[in-house]
């Protein structure tokens, strides 16, 4: 496929932080790709989870099932729109790469244990395992993936953090938050990607749990209007096939109006290059109708499965399982692997080597150093 214009040229890189020959075989971005699915950090995401905690159903999301269905969902409307697909799947695929176990509530805990040593931010910390943590080559340390890969990994970032990667990477992934501006349209779609599978999911996720009814979606507009298309089409469908129609045909719409709003808007902005896209208002983008219909939706999610009590309830215990374990580990660094255990920063290793475990792993650390089990 021929890319457009305005999408990121893998050619036109702007490198990786070290130099390295290009690979005979494959373009930059897919070399990106490859070498996230080959980390340590990417495995780890098979046991940590996005609502629901690993012990709670074999069948529930996890952050590696979700990074996949976000990189379908991706290169899907990236092929439309004559992106890389390469690229979004790089970023599609390391965008929760440095998620916490225990999901939000994870990360919701370990900034509080770090508030007074810079904080925690999960997707710097993604930036932070493939510039970092990882250690699998000779010459460096992370995946020295290129510029574009690792400024659609850093979604969002603070303004404190922003300045001190500026100040160590000037004009670098930190930039557009400090002097305005949009990342690469890869990145761009990778975004909401994100936001349509985990709305997707979350859905099936919840009534397959019990703490959704299918009923209670039929208050959400967007929910509603497929659950009876589908019923208009299918009178005798229920349950679960009944579900997942209605997400497929959900899924479906919002996808296609995605591909379409974004390609009105490319059309009319007409940007030159990739370069110019940096310069533009965000250009991958809902129609203003599906936007409000999404935002109700999460509004409905965040109020009824969310802030569900049984979920707030295993949350509660997350929280103290990893709020422990910062404790101990600061108090004895000596507990942490050797990786861990000599570097200066001992608050930020403790929350390195926490936001790297997964679900089941710190509830083995807990048990172990601690005698409890919350779970």
């Amino acid at each position: 496929m021929v890319l457009a214009v305005y999408a990121s040229q893998s050619n036109r890189s702007r490198g990786r932080r070290f130099s390295e020959p290009p690979a005979p075989t494959r373009s930059e971005f897919q070399r990106d790709r490859d070498r996230i699915i080959h980390s340590t950090a990417f495995r780890r995401l098979v046991y940590k989870t996005q609502v629901f905690l690993n012990h709670e159903g074999d069948l529930f999301r996890t952050r590696l099932t979700h990074s996949l269905e976000v990189a379908q969902l991706g290169r899907s409307v990236g092929r439309s729109l004559r992106l890389d697909e390469d690229l979004v799947e790089a970023i599609a695929l390391a965008h929760d790469l440095g998620h916490t176990p225990f999901g939000h509530a994870g990360q919701d805990v370990l900034d509080a244990c770090m508030r007074a040593h810079g904080g925690f931010e999960h997707n710097l910390q993604s930036l932070r395992v493939v510039d970092k943590l990882e250690q699998r080559y000779p010459a460096f340390d992370g995946l020295n993936l290129s510029f574009e890969a690792r400024e659609g990994i850093l979604k969002h970032c603070a303004k404190r953090n922003a300045l001190l990667l500026e100040a160590a990477e000037p004009g670098g992934v930190a930039a557009r938050f400090l002097r305005g501006g949009q990342p690469s349209l890869e990145a761009q779609l990778c975004n909401l990607a994100d936001e349509v599978a985990y709305n997707a999911h979350d859905i099936d996720d919840g009534v397959r749990s019990g703490l959704l009814e299918l009923e209670q979606l039929e208050e959400v507009p967007l929910v509603r209007r497929y659950l009876r298309e589908a019923l208009g089409e299918y009178p005798a469908l229920q349950g679960k096939r009944l579900l997942f129609e209605t997400i497929r045909r959900m899924l479906s719409a919002q996808v296609y109006d995605l591909i379409a709003a974004s390609g009105t808007a490319l059309q009319e902005a007409a940007p030159a290059d990739a370069d110019a896209v940096r310069a533009a208002p965000p250009l991958i983008r809902f129609s203003p109708e599906m936007r409000a219909a999404s935002t109700e939706l999460k509004r409905f999610l965040f109020a009824k499965l969310y802030r569900h009590p049984q979920v707030q309830e295993t949350r509660q215990r997350a929280e103290q399982v990893l709020r422990d374990l910062f404790e101990l580990y600061t108090a004895d660094p000596q507990q942490l692997p050797e990786d861990f255990s000599g570097a200066a920063d001992t608050p930020r290793a403790c929350a390195d080597y926490i936001a790297g475990m997964t679900d089941r792993y710190a509830l083995r650390e807990h048990q172990r150093l601690t005698g409890k089990t919350l779970f």
